[in-house]
């Protein structure tokens, strides 16, 4: 049960602080600024989208490995 409290948690704060998060490069820096704030948010917000995105396919990865080890150990 502590596991599931300290998943969610750490998921829900990174929802919330993603918000003043700034993931853009030099390049798509200057992009935002010619397009205006709006569209700039929008572009950042998509960024950290794809940013986490392998970050939480890795995670369930390695937790359904974890998963599957500690059974095979267990029936051995």
């Amino acid at each position: 049960m502590k596991k599931i409290i300290l998943i969610l948690f750490f998921f829900l704060a990174t929802v919330f602080f993603t918000q003043y998060a700034n993931a853009q490069c030099s390049l798509c820096t200057k992009t935002a600024q010619q397009l205006g704030e709006k569209p700039a948010q929008g572009l950042n917000s998509g960024i950290l989208y794809l940013m986490f995105m392998p970050f939480i396919i890795v995670g369930i990865i390695g937790y359904r490995w974890w998963k599957n080890n500690k059974e095979f150990e267990a029936n051995n």
